[in-house]
């Protein structure tokens, strides 16, 4: 699939902003075609590792159904949103992915995501790590979120403060 280009290109992150924002931010909303063919954004944390983001989730409930029926999604995390009432704008920082999201079968990958995410909420605490996914493992599910295309948009007002400093 082609995407769209981005319409105010000044505007436009680098991909290397982009995925700074995605490894720094700890939550997002994740997009998915939910029942009747609604649209379902879900909050939730996650992690960015080398071009893919990782979730976990109860083993059922309307996400899980959401992922299972369509693997298209998007997730969009939202890095400043700081409203300046006295000039009618936002000054903002936004990323959104777009990829194919999918639940982990692979009992050594999902341990591994679960490590990814434990070690990222929970650094330094190996032990306390090793005792969770002994406890909540099995009941624990994986999620991937391949990304295959990445934006990310900051305010204008933002990218003008950043040329002045050039």
């Amino acid at each position: 699939m082609e995407f769209r280009e981005m319409r105010r290109k000044r505007q436009q992150l680098s991909d290397e902003e982009s995925i700074g924002i995605l490894r720094k931010a700890t939550s997002g909303t994740l997009a998915l075609l939910g029942d009747g063919g609604y649209p379902y954004a879900v909050p939730i944390s996650y992690v960015y590792d080398d071009g893919k983001l990782y979730f976990h989730s109860a083993m059922s409930g309307h996400k899980v159904d959401a992922i299972r029926s369509c693997d298209r999604a998007s997730f969009c995390v939202i890095d400043q949103d700081n409203v300046k009432p006295a000039e009618y704008t936002t000054y903002f920082r936004s990323v959104i992915a777009f990829g194919r999201v999918s639940i982990v079968e692979d009992e050594a990958e999902k341990l591994a995501i679960a490590r990814i995410l434990g070690n990222r909420y929970n650094p330094n605490q190996e032990e306390a790590l090793q005792q969770e996914l002994a406890h909540g493992l099995a009941r624990m599910l994986a999620i991937r979120f391949d990304i295959e295309h990445l934006t990310g948009k900051e305010a204008i007002e933002l990218v003008r403060a950043h040329q002045k400093k050039l």
